[in-house]
């Protein structure tokens, strides 16, 4: 007979957070990021990583001092996209902080044998919403102004959506499962809820779930602000304002994140130290339109539904939703609209970290589920960066970290293609929650 306190309500092994580690734009480190969270400060500034002189939007939220040389060299910097450099150094930070390990940067091929686990039993999902594109767009140009002959060897891997899985595979010699997912601004969720699965379903020990992009290129941001998507706030600062009656398109941001996913079995006999548990998982699509929500909110609504079943856990349980809250006028509307139908007249605080990092796309689910992890776990729950009004049925978390009890939080994501994931996350097992 399983030992129903190392079980969920349908049997399945409990699985726990036992390693967290971010790049973003927020802070490289989870208590830097953290505090920049619940310090409610706009990461929003000029680009720096181009020429942006001649954009419409010339503003974003950049990775600071982001350097990629102590995880893998030189040499590899110069192989390897930003995308993938990011990925890697979150997911190594995850790795060491799950093997407590002091140092991520000379971890390497020994962490499986320092988390006490055979590699082949070590999975990697790692989404992406865009993969390489810097990379892409530069080897474009390339090609255009210098002829075939003058395209890098390297681009294909250097591009290729599956990269950031795949060095972050090598970098550790993980050879299990190893998964690329690219559902677009949803990636980040659904990568941490694929590998939610495949410790329930015994397909590997350890899993180092999460996402990474870096969209702030020229390209990109122009094709972004061509379809009306960013925000044209004069103020970079103040321009990502999620649920707010002001609100006009989200700020481009870029980053990684990831979290070590193992049993709560195998956590407690290695004596991890655990961060939180990964409770429920829900995943639909809209099939309605390539860019809209429904704005009825229809499939965000039974992916929560989904999520908040498969965790056991019913919707007047959950402490708070950080949302996918862009700060774009149609899509915190419907996201508005879907949590007023799932939570009823109690409803419940909502926050977005989108208002402090800008929107992170394949990263952002990442993020945003180790902030509601921290959340869960400190009973803080962060303010919504920029946010003044709304005339939407949404109680928003505003000017400073709200203190709510210990209970389960729920992460949401919804993406151009109609894609929605959402998670539901609790504090430690030892905590006090529902």
């Amino acid at each position: 007979m399983p030992d129903p306190e190392l079980t969920d309500h349908r049997g399945r092994p409990r699985v726990v957070v036992t390693g967290l580690g971010v790049a973003s734009p927020a802070g490289t480190t989870i208590d830097g990021f953290w505090s920049t969270l619940l310090a409610g400060r706009s990461t929003a500034a000029p680009i720096t990583l181009f020429d942006a002189s001649s954009h419409s939007v010339g503003f974003a939220c950049e990775v600071p001092d982001f350097d990629a040389v102590p995880y893998v060299g030189p040499k590899e910097v110069r192989r390897t996209d930003r995308v993938s450099l990011l990925a890697l150094a979150a997911a190594a930070d995850a790795v060491a902080d799950a093997a407590q390990a002091p140092d991520s940067t000379s971890l390497g091929r020994s962490a499986a044998a320092e988390l006490g686990v055979d590699q082949a039993r070590v999975a990697v999902v790692a989404g992406s919403g865009i993969g390489g594109i810097r990379t892409l767009e530069d080897q474009v140009l390339d090609y255009v102004e210098r002829g075939p002959t003058r395209v890098s060897p390297f681009l294909v891997p250097m591009m290729m959506p599956n990269a950031p899985a795949a060095v972050i595979g090598i970098f550790h010699g993980f050879t299990g499962v190893n998964l690329a997912v690219a559902t677009a601004c949803a990636t980040g969720t659904n990568a941490v809820g694929e590998g939610v699965r495949l410790v329930r379903d015994g397909l590997a020990d350890v899993v180092v779930a999460g996402g990474a992009d870096a969209c702030v290129s020229p390209i990109t941001m122009a094709a972004f602000a061509r379809m009306g998507a960013l925000s044209r706030n004069d103020d970079p600062a103040s321009a990502s304002r999620p649920f707010d009656t002001e609100r006009d398109g989200f700020v481009m941001g870029e980053g990684a994140a990831f979290l070590v996913l193992e049993p709560l079995e195998r956590a407690l006999a290695r004596g991890a130290h655990i961060h939180g548990e990964l409770r429920g998982y829900g995943a639909t699509c809209d099939a309605h339109h390539i860019t809209a929500p429904l704005s009825d909110g229809a499939g965000a609504i039974a992916c929560v539904q989904l999520a908040l079943a498969d965790a056991g856990v019913d919707a007047a349980a959950v402490g708070h939703v950080n949302a996918h809250g862009t700060s774009t006028p149609h899509n915190d509307a419907a996201e508005a609209e879907a949590m007023a139908k799932v939570f009823g007249e109690r409803g419940i605080p909502v926050t977005s970290t989108k208002g402090v990092t800008g929107h992170l796309i394949g990263a952002a689910g990442a993020v945003e589920a180790i902030a509601a992890v921290l959340a869960a776990r400190t009973g803080l729950v962060p303010p919504t960066a920029n946010h003044r009004s709304t005339d939407l049925p949404v109680d928003v978390v505003v000017g400073e970290p709200r203190r709510i009890a210990p209970a389960p939080a729920l992460s949401t994501s919804f993406a151009f293609g109609g894609h929605n994931a959402a998670l539901v996350v609790g504090p430690p097992p030892d905590a006090t929650a529902p």
